[in-house]
């Protein structure tokens, strides 16, 4: 048995975007019980040179998004980098949700051996569809969520491991 390009992208970025949205809310029920802003944890980051938690989820959008625009052909939404409160970063997962629920298994579904290229400032990457998904989009867009977690773990949001990976 074989399994899709796109039952192994889009369930992926749909539940871990939904998991975000879910530590954003917790963190944000956790600060107002603390007696804080939850605003102030977007700016919060594990180490000076690593970006925030703003960052992480913007990152984490652009990851998945950008993965199932490349698989399947087409263009990602521009989602500028602007946000700068929870309720704006959790409106960004919302529409990163609706836009990979937009894209039809058939367009993604075969786009294995496509040709795909990631544009960076340091050069151009190609790759082919199943190395893209598997060798740097999935572990990109877990890296940028897993960040997501540490932040706001770190800032004393009580999280664990079943919030991070969900439980349906």
């Amino acid at each position: 048995m074989t399994i899709s390009m796109h039952k192994a992208s889009a369930p992926v970025f749909l539940r871990m975007l939904t998991n975000l949205d879910q530590l954003l809310a917790k963190a944000e029920d956790n600060a107002k019980a603390r007696g804080f802003d939850p605003d102030l944890l977007v700016t919060q980051r594990l180490a000076p040179d690593m970006r925030p938690l703003s960052s992480q989820i913007q990152l984490a959008s652009d990851s998945a998004k950008g993965a199932m625009a490349r698989l399947s052909g087409g263009a990602p939404p521009a989602m500028p980098d602007t946000e700068t409160t929870i309720d704006q970063l959790r409106a960004r997962i919302a529409a990163t949700i609706d836009y990979v629920k937009s894209v039809p298994a058939e367009a993604v579904d075969g786009s294995e051996e496509r040709d795909v290229v990631l544009r960076t400032p340091s050069g151009d990457i190609p790759f082919k569809g199943l190395a893209f998904l598997t060798g740097f989009a999935l572990p990109n867009f877990l890296f940028h969520v897993t960040t997501a977690y540490a932040i706001l773990r770190h800032s004393g949001v009580p999280l664990g491991k079943l919030d991070f990976l969900g439980r349906g």
